[in-house]
């Protein structure tokens, strides 16, 4: 009997960067319009911003990451894509 492996492939991340320009408030706006999260958790990811740095904000397959990465810097904010650990 053989036993199959099914190797799952890691998820990619889409960090969001402390920048000192853009307001609190208009990166809670631009997370529950890009993402549709709640209010509470738009401003829970952007207070993870502000104090730690970044904040990883949405995971999945490459192609959304990439697409959700280009609509938050085309919205101002800085963000890159990485793989999860």
């Amino acid at each position: 009997m053989t036993e199959k492996v099914v190797k799952t492939e890691r998820p990619w991340n889409v960090v969001v960067w402390d920048d000192p320009v853009t307001p609190m408030s208009v990166v809670v706006v631009i997370f529950k319009r890009i993402f549709g999260y709640s209010n509470n958790k738009c401003t829970q990811l952007m207070l993870t911003v502000h104090h730690e740095g970044r904040a990883v904000v949405w995971a999945g397959n490459r192609d959304r990451a990439e697409s959700y990465c280009v609509k938050l810097q085309v919205a101002g904010l800085q963000s890159t894509i990485e793989r999860d650990e």
